[in-house]
């Protein structure tokens, strides 16, 4: 098993830097990058946002090492927290401490991460640091929202509700912490997650929902209340929307990279079955059997649903935008929709926080209206948006009408419709 990095890694080898190097910015290192074969191959590239470079801290992220993050409902530490502080108080068993990089410097001044931990701490840097870019510049996402956020690096990380033994392999934002995990890995054979660029997109995605459509909460209102019901429909949509945006963000970041466009997010870390599954140019349809579950199924019975919509709901942003500033648009006005407080095209928060005791009014059609409320009025890409909502996501049209919504003119396409009787 990969051993945890920590302060004592910086006496690998005489070649290895003795002391810390002086930090500038940019800061000229070499990470792990996806190259256009496919492989991951060491580049050099700039960090413009680190201020520490030995123990990769800056603008974007801060990293700890050697911390134990544990959530269980049975805990009396968590029982008795009555704030959101004092809940990653008490979720917190160990705080553990910063960590410190090794690197050897070229004639140039070029840092090479000199060993395995170095090489994904630097190139997880690098990869937060482009999805911070991305959002701030891409779908104008202010830099005060994004603020530093701490990366929990190879964690004891337990969730009692279901195990007791730490969880391996994943990366992941965790909202209860306000924090990104990097898992330690056990079955992956392919790269680890924080070396995926398009995996981190995503997950700094779910970073920018939250602090949006739930207000940075640890435990928002709308989920916690939701989760409570017999049935959980508001909660299964806004779940689906969550992943399917983030996926749709993932893929338009990947589209400025030198691999290009890469509709299969998944794709060099996970096997070929499940990076299938969630390709969003893979033809898709929503069908009876998956719209019940959205509308019936309850919390326990809905694990996974929210992937299998929210594919859907990517696969129809995807449809929706053939060129670079149809996706720029597209991605600006998903982010837009997030929260809105303008009576007549509320957001997802506004509308989440006003049906908080009627969830089963926050519906597929009253979360996709928002987006498509948000997209320029009249526009080629509004009309796009609305026939792949109502054909893909088999949304009534008449539901999707309306001020600054879709036209008269939005007709199903070619999947078959769930509403047909035999």
């Amino acid at each position: 098993m990969v051993r945890k990095l920590t302060a004592a890694a910086t006496a690998l080898a005489t070649l290895v830097v003795s002391c810390a190097p002086e930090t500038s910015q940019p800061m000229k290192v070499r990470a792990l990058v996806l190259s256009s074969n496919g492989e991951y191959t060491p580049t050099e590239v700039e960090l413009k946002t680190v201020t520490h470079v030995a123990s990769l801290e800056g603008k974007v992220a801060r990293f700890v090492g050697s911390a134990s993050i544990q959530l269980s409902g049975g805990d009396p530490e968590v029982q008795a927290a009555t704030t959101e502080d004092a809940l990653r108080r008490a979720m917190t068993k160990d705080s553990g401490r910063s960590i410190t990089a090794s690197f050897i410097p070229d004639a140039q001044g070029v840092l090479t991460p000199a060993d395995f931990h170095s090489w994904n701490v630097t190139t997880t840097y690098y990869n937060l640091e482009r999805a911070w870019e991305y959002f701030n510049t891409v779908a104008n996402v202010p830099q005060a929202e994004l603020p530093q956020t701490p990366v929990y690096y190879f964690p004891e990380f337990i969730l009692g509700e279901l195990s007791d033994k730490p969880q391996r392999d994943n990366a992941l934002f965790f909202a209860p912490m306000g924090a990104f995990m990097v898992l330690p890995f056990d079955t992956l054979q392919k790269a680890p997650l924080a070396i995926n660029a398009s995996i981190l997109t995503h997950e700094y995605a779910h970073l920018v929902f939250n602090r949006r459509v739930f207000d940075g909460r640890a435990l928002p209102p709308p989920l916690t209340a939701w989760s409570q019901d017999g049935f959980t429909p508001g909660l299964n949509v806004i779940k689906a929307m969550d992943e399917g945006i983030a996926d749709y963000h993932a893929y338009v970041a990947s589209c400025a990279t030198r691999f290009g466009c890469n509709t299969r997010v998944l794709s060099t870390t996970y096997d070929d079955a499940l990076v299938a599954s969630r390709d969003l140019a893979t033809p898709r349809c929503m069908d009876a059997l998956t719209y019940n579950q959205l509308l019936n199924a309850n919390l326990a019975a809905a694990a996974g649903l929210e992937y299998r919509v929210g594919t859907l709901i990517a696969h129809a942003l995807y449809r929706s935008a053939g060129t670079e500033a149809e996706r720029q648009a597209l991605v600006r006005a998903l982010v837009a929709a997030y929260s809105d407080p303008d009576g007549n095209k509320y957001g997802f928060n506004q509308l989440a926080s006003g049906f908080l005791n009627s969830q089963e009014s926050f519906t597929l059609a009253v979360a996709a209206k928002a987006i498509v409320q948000h997209l320029p009025a009249g526009s080629t890409l509004q009309a796009q948006v609305c026939n792949n909502f109502v054909n893909i996501l088999q949304i009534p049209a008449a539901a999707l009408a309306g001020a600054n919504a879709c036209p008269a003119s939005t007709v199903p396409g070619d999947c078959p419709s769930i509403y047909s009787t035999p």
